[in-house]
């Protein structure tokens, strides 16, 4: 069964940081591109990043680019999403999904993190 567990939400102030991470079973993650979505209080999901299955492409929404590093840990199949510099438009549930930026997978089943960007 596939399962995907997120953690390391929580709430930090404007300008703070938090690192993301993804722990991934039930699929070869080695494999797969890996992308990371959220959903703000009363939005639809919106892609934030993906990264290929080697993690060697990377590709960012622009709302997150050059504050939001996507990495890869393929030997303990972990995803991470280090956030920098967050915003108050940063606050949402963030999840991970498999798959790239045309192809993830809307999730269904993983609970997601909570991100609260607030002083």
């Amino acid at each position: 069964e596939e399962r995907l567990v997120e953690t390391g939400g929580g709430l930090v102030q404007p300008g703070g940081s938090l690192r993301l991470s993804c722990v991934a079973s039930g699929f070869t993650f080695s494999r797969a591109a890996m992308t990371w979505v959220r959903q703000a209080p009363g939005k639809g999901l919106e892609w934030v990043s993906s990264t290929s299955s080697y993690g060697n492409e990377k590709l960012y929404a622009d709302s997150v680019t050059g504050r939001f590093i996507i990495s890869r840990d393929n030997a303990r199949n972990t995803l991470s999403l280090q956030m920098n510099n967050l915003k108050s438009e940063d606050t949402a549930v963030y999840y991970c999904a498999r798959g790239g930026r045309s192809n993830w997978i809307r999730p269904t089943t993983n609970q997601g993190t909570q991100v609260i960007v607030s002083s």
